[in-house]
């Protein structure tokens, strides 16, 4: 005969009591608890030197306030004399010719690769381990090897167009005409890779229904690429946009390895025009102008990319 146990009215909870009904307040601790060092971490490494750019950008900042601490305001002073200053246009044109240059070429040559390297041959693997070297190498020691492979003088590419009977002579980097060409050359050779990896990725993505059901309806080969594949991978090739662009609108290092933004301004961007400002002529304030300008391009191409993403998760 077993007895009863009577629990007190009021008595405090014993350790067999579900998870489920305990105190619920400890829940949204818990959850902070684990978010706690994200948001620490972007408050400090990008909010606050995200504030601090753009109010230095409305700042008469010089090399003496790092002494002084004294930096006082000039309202708009900054912001009007970058927008009034002609290498300002220039550099944003010249910044849109790049971006544009080189996602299109690095796309479609990406794409292409990507393509060729769904069908199974021998030293398939191999192949694409090499393609990834580009990527894998450091920009500035890229655009090193380019400078002296592009050099008009004794460079390899004029060599070797010289030995073939072409004009071996031409000014690659040394001419304000072709110099954007080149560096955008460089650049869509650096970036597909990215672009083949990551279609690539997609394209194992895409169910082999789809193919046998084109092939058993007729389509020819480009017909079932622009009605299967390229709708299939939409999603992946916004992320490849969006992505090449943000990596690529501030590029610096390649350009300055390659031409420092000449000749006579030819290659010059917003991304070497704010280290030009900051570094060179040491006028902060100018530099900071020019960064918040590349901040709010990023920021506009950042929202179309979480747009497109809801869009296409409805």
């Amino acid at each position: 005969m077993t007895t009863p146990t009577v629990t007190a009215r009021g008595a405090a909870p014993t350790a067999g009591v579900p998870a489920a009904t305990r105190p619920r307040h400890r829940r949204p601790l818990a959850q902070w608890g684990f978010v706690a060092p994200a948001v620490l971490f972007m408050l400090l490494f990008f909010g606050y030197p995200l504030v601090r750019n753009v109010v230095m950008s409305f700042q008469h900042y010089t090399p003496k306030t790092f002494f002084t601490g004294e930096a006082p305001l000039n309202g708009f002073d900054n912001w009007s004399a970058v927008f009034r200053d002609a290498l300002f246009g220039k550099a944003l044109w010249h910044t849109l010719v790049f971006t544009a240059g080189s996602l299109l070429g690095q796309f479609c040559a990406g794409l292409a690769l990507a393509v060729f390297f769904t069908r199974r041959f021998p030293l398939n693997g191999v192949l694409r381990s090499l393609i990834l070297l580009p990527w894998l190498v450091p920009m500035v020691v890229s655009g090193i090897v380019w400078r002296r492979i592009l050099d008009q003088d004794t460079g390899v590419l004029n060599s070797f167009l010289d030995a073939i009977g072409l004009d071996g002579h031409t000014p690659w980097l040394t001419s304000p005409h072709i110099a954007l060409l080149s560096v955008i050359l460089v650049n869509i050779w650096i970036g597909i890779p990215f672009n083949m990896v990551i279609l690539y990725g997609g394209l194992q993505e895409v169910p082999r229904e789809l193919y046998e059901a084109a092939a058993l309806d007729g389509a020819s080969g480009w017909r079932t690429f622009r009605s299967v594949t390229l709708p299939t991978l939409r999603p992946v090739i916004t992320v490849v946009l969006v992505l090449g662009f943000m990596s690529t609108v501030k590029i610096l290092d390649l350009i300055l390895a390659l031409t420092d933004g000449g000749p006579a301004d030819a290659t010059q961007t917003l991304g070497t025009l704010t280290y030009q400002n900051s570094f060179v002529r040491l006028d902060f304030g100018a530099g900071a102008v020019v960064g918040n300008v590349l901040i709010l391009i990023s920021a506009v191409f950042a929202v179309f990319y979480l747009r497109a993403n809801r869009t296409e998760g409805k």
